[in-house]
């Protein structure tokens, strides 16, 4: 089985948004056992927001992923409203 690695915590979950994947990571030694980043080219983790349980965790995935594609949305919608073409790499 595949599995992805970063900083120690295994990659158990994502949500890919355009460009960006937002990932949760499981640590079963570390202080905090969760973390979610933001990620891109699936070895670019940026952005970390630390867990001590998988339903924040979860929760902060979720939300992460909700807010990027409702800015990419907001951006597609601009675009079409000044007759350009969407212009950005969200979708």
């Amino acid at each position: 089985m595949n599995f992805r690695k970063n900083a120690g915590y295994i990659i158990t979950d994502s949500i890919h948004v355009g460009e960006i994947e937002f990932v949760l990571g499981v640590h079963s030694e570390a202080p905090f056992q969760f973390v979610t980043w933001a990620c891109k080219d699936g070895k670019d983790y940026y952005w970390g927001h630390n867990h001590s349980d998988l339903m924040s965790a979860t929760k902060d995935l979720i939300g992460r992923a909700k807010w990027e594609l409702e800015f990419c949305m907001r951006r597609r919608e601009q675009a079409q409203a000044s007759k350009k073409g969407p212009e950005d790499m969200c979708l």
